[in-house]
């Protein structure tokens, strides 16, 4: 239980949870899949954020036997019917890029007024241990949608979106400053005060 695998191979996504471990003054020692054994990434074939997170986290469980995080994530647009939501990493297609989904969902979005250009980020975190027991926690960030990107931090949706009180976008602010709103920070804040209480019925 002193070390914990992040099932992502986004070095972004590792990076920050690192970070939020840090804050939060946890002696946990978080992995990256680039440094436990290689396995095949399981398939995300629910249509909830919980569902992927949970998939993602008992496979790494399974191939790993160490306790694993995963985390799923994305944004839902108003007016999309809060679509892309479990597909906004690949809005534009399998293999796109940041940008190619930041362009489709401008493109789709170009006629909507700004008034109606409300969305709302959501992470799902999920933590799986060696012997089966499971924790999920959820963070939302509500806001709205740029029509061009402003930033070069973090990633995803990012450029585009404004965070209701917030004068930029998430890619404008530091890392530090959009953990402290973020969905990502608020689940990731949840699930590791879950993984807190773990640690300490571990050791008695």
């Amino acid at each position: 239980m002193e070390s914990v695998v992040l099932a992502t191979a986004n070095p972004k996504k590792l990076a920050e949870l690192r970070r939020l471990v840090a804050a939060a003054g946890l002696n946990v020692t978080v992995h990256g899949l680039g440094e436990v054994a290689d396995y095949p990434p399981p398939a995300e074939t629910e249509p909830t954020f919980e569902g992927n997170a949970l998939i993602k986290a008992r496979a790494c469980v399974a191939a790993t036997g160490l306790p694993a995080l995963a985390d799923d994530s994305g944004i839902a647009v108003d007016v999309l019917n809060g679509m892309p939501g479990v597909r906004s990493a690949r809005w534009a297609g399998p293999d796109a890029t940041d940008e190619d989904n930041n362009a489709l969902l401008l493109r789709q979005l170009d006629d909507v007024p700004d008034e109606r250009r409300t969305a709302r980020f959501v992470c799902t975190m999920a933590l799986v241990l060696p012997d089966g027991t499971e924790h999920v926690r959820t963070g939302e960030m509500h806001g709205r949608l740029l029509r061009s990107p402003a930033g070069v931090r973090g990633f995803g949706y990012d450029p585009l979106f404004v965070t209701d009180g917030q004068t930029v976008t998430n890619a404008e602010l530091t890392g530090e400053a959009k953990d402290a709103i973020s969905h990502r920070g608020k689940a990731v804040r949840a699930i590791l005060e879950v993984l807190t209480d773990e640690l300490g019925r571990a050791r008695t």
